[in-house]
């Protein structure tokens, strides 16, 4: 069952002591609304959880808009995982915008051009820091009773509060730290300093939270922490010029070698349409919380459509990739779309179907089949490959990756308004690439046969033939395993730029990357984002700071 309570509403007290926070300390760009001081009310340490769980997709008290958690933002261009979505995707080879406005920023981001007041990034930042905040004022107010529960329920919020600073770390580099509720700006710490932090927690955490067999749906257990440490140790070296490929592996091989969590392998059909779904697609379907895929999803962003009202999460990912005539062939479960103005770079297609010619192709069937890839899930139509020019619509294949259709045929919870999908916030997947690339750094850039056994699992669920599978995969090869298997998931950008793909070279290139049509080098400075000009202007600590090249 989906957790129907998600939404819930801070007691006047929590706000006011909410906006002492001082995590930055520009206080006016963290401004909770409706905040009264002179009053107090008892605080609901449940509800409080549940708002900073609801963080990653919620934005406000009151719905998709109105009573928003920030002052004066769009509620729907500022919510948490639209806004990581855009910069991990939109500033490199797998997705393209088309909606160009002065106060998006999207357009600085698909050309590379982004400054430290990019829309997106700051708002980001600012959100962030926000649950950040909700996260230092749980712990201050709920202390360690000795009780297991508590325990455990501390353990997550410390486990989120690190999820947000690590995409500190991995976006903007260096940026102001606090675990207090306090007036005093936060201090200034450097990407190391982030990183020993976030491996510190994750660790002192790790016993403290429960096995997933102990928790409902949507709770964070100590598989993820076992996740997020081999995340963190497969990007060490570009956070801290160290590498630890062998402890990136050995925390992978953690997450494969338990027994809750496993790869969705069993595919379904539709008893109302026919239809029929990879073990690939249920992940990305409205009933992903109940059809199999659950298994996989090691910790979900939860979307109700009646409950989880938010422009932003999965709700933008299905209908900014839909035109309406799509769903005629790729029902999207929506009877609204944006346009496509959410589009499939050349690059992305060039890595799925190579030279093959996938034109004219409508049919979910037809284009996975030229792909010999489950994972293809790009609509042609009449829409040309190559986006050579940014303000053809036409430009530009489409994403039906995401899609608000149920697998076992029943009604969604709305049709006209919001997704029931749950987004896939990180999944068992990732552990079988993370094990093949450590693999693979290990062993002088090549997998051994172990290596390439993980990621021929990934292969064989998305019925990659054995002939198109290999027993030794080299860096280029697993760069473009990470792009088939997570397109579209919000996380590229780190990805390229671990394998040196990104800023500072031009050896790997894609449409529009560094403001030119085909491709062209922009500096490595561009490889994390800046420092709000506004935080760095009030907060003392961090005067002197800004990211090199901002």
């Amino acid at each position: 069952m989906k957790q129907n309570h998600l939404k819930t509403i801070l007691g006047a007290a929590a706000t006011a002591v909410l906006m002492a926070a001082g995590t930055t300390s520009c206080v006016s760009d963290l401004d909770v609304e409706n905040i009264n001081p002179q009053q107090t009310t008892e605080l609901n340490t449940d509800a409080l959880l549940n708002k900073i769980y609801s963080s990653f997709v919620l934005t406000g008290q009151t719905g998709p808009a109105g009573n928003g958690d920030i002052k004066d933002a769009d509620e729907g261009r500022s919510e948490f995982y639209r806004m990581v979505w855009n910069l991990n995707e939109l500033t490199t080879d797998e997705a393209h915008w088309i909606w160009y406005t002065n106060d998006t920023g999207y357009e600085d981001l698909v050309e590379n051009t982004y400054g430290a007041d990019n829309a997106v990034a700051s708002g980001l930042y600012y959100r962030i820091y926000f649950t950040i905040t909700l996260c230092n004022f749980y712990l201050e107010q709920v202390p360690d009773d000795g009780t297991a529960e508590t325990k455990a329920q501390r353990a997550e919020v410390r486990f989120i509060r690190a999820f947000n600073y690590y995409n500190v770390m991995d976006l903007y580099g260096n940026a102001a730290f606090t675990e207090n509720v306090t007036a005093e700006p936060g201090q200034y710490y450097t990407r190391k300093q982030f990183y020993d932090y976030v491996e510190k927690e994750l660790l002192a955490i790790e016993p403290d939270l429960k096995s997933p067999d102990q928790l409902s749906y949507g709770r964070i257990s100590n598989v993820a922490a076992w996740l997020m440490l081999s995340r963190l140790y497969l990007n060490a070296e570009v956070y801290t010029g160290t590498a630890q490929w062998q402890k990136a592996k050995e925390y992978a091989e953690k997450v494969l070698t338990q027994n809750y969590f496993t790869l969705c392998t069993k595919g379904a059909t539709n008893p109302s349409t026919g239809e029929v779904y990879s073990p690939y697609q249920l992940l990305f379907l409205a009933d992903n919380d109940q059809n199999g895929a659950q298994k996989e999803i090691i910790i979900p962003i939860i979307h109700d459509g009646v409950n989880t009202n938010s422009y932003g999460g999965m709700h933008s990912l299905v209908l900014a990739s839909y035109s309406p005539e799509m769903s005629e062939y790729v029902p999207s479960g929506t009877s609204n779309s944006w346009g496509k103005c959410n589009r499939v770079m050349g690059k992305l297609s060039d890595i799925f179907f190579g030279t093959a010619d996938v034109s004219g192709m409508v049919t979910v069937e037809d284009v996975t089949t030229a792909a010999n890839d489950d994972r293809a899930l790009i609509y042609p139509g009449s829409y040309k490959r190559y986006i050579t020019n940014e303000d053809d619509k036409e430009a530009g294949y489409a994403c039906v990756k995401f899609r608000n259709v149920r697998s076992d045929g029943k009604n969604t919870s709305t049709v006209n308004a919001f997704v029931d999908t749950d987004l896939p916030l990180m999944r068992m997947a990732e552990a079988y690439l993370n094990y093949a690339e450590a693999d693979a750094r290990l062993n002088g850039g090549t997998t051994t046969a172990d290596g390439a056994a993980k990621l021929n699992t990934l292969l064989d669920r998305a019925s990659v033939p054995e002939a198109l599978q290999s027993q030794s995969y080299n860096l280029d090869e697993l760069r473009n395993q990470w792009a088939k298997e997570f397109w579209f998931e919000g996380r590229r950008r780190m990805d390229l730029v671990r394998f040196n793909s990104y800023g500072g070279q031009s050896n790997y290139k894609w449409e529009w990357m560094g403001n030119a049509a085909g491709g062209q080098k922009f500096a490595a400075t561009r490889n994390i984002f800046g420092i709000p000009y506004a935080d760095i202007t009030n907060n003392p600590n961090l005067q002197g700071h800004q990211n090199e090249g901002y």
